[in-house]
């Protein structure tokens, strides 16, 4: 695996672990500070500002029945000094929701920008499909 997409999967799997821990102020410092951010949560309307996004998670991890939430099937794509990841999201084998978190390397760290997770379908794919087995291109494209 490319380098840039482990260090784009450990700060998604940083995510995760602040989360699950309820650790709000590791969470707060996985965000970006520089970049604009936003997020959405499941059944939830769209949250815009470093502010908002951190109120948020101030809330839903200092509640005291705050879900558990564990990532499966993670894939990251980087995209120059922008990065995504592809998931799904439960607190069992069966996950219920999907998620995207989108980073950007801020001050030599991959910072998030945006998380949207909501409900997957009823009869969506519970697992993710295989990448794409084509070699990657010499020269990477460039996309910022």
């Amino acid at each position: 695996m490319d380098p840039l997409e482990q260090a784009v999967l450990a700060s998604n799997a940083a995510f995760y672990q602040a989360f699950a821990a309820h650790d709000f102020p590791a969470m707060s410092a996985l965000w970006a500070t520089e970049a604009p951010v936003a997020c959405v949560h499941p059944g939830m309307g769209v949250l815009v500002g470093r502010a908002a996004v951190l109120a948020s998670w101030r809330g839903i991890l200092g509640h005291p029945n705050a879900p558990v939430v564990r990532c499966m099937s993670a894939v990251a794509h980087v995209l120059g000094t922008s990065a995504f990841v592809t998931c799904l999201e439960g607190h069992t084998e069966r996950p219920a929701l999907c998620a995207t978190n989108v980073f950007v390397l801020e001050r030599g760290r991959w910072r998030l920008v945006h998380h949207h997770s909501g409900p997957l379908s009823a009869g969506a794919s519970q697992s993710s499909p295989p990448p794409p087995t084509e070699p990657p291109p010499s020269t990477p494209p460039r996309w910022n």
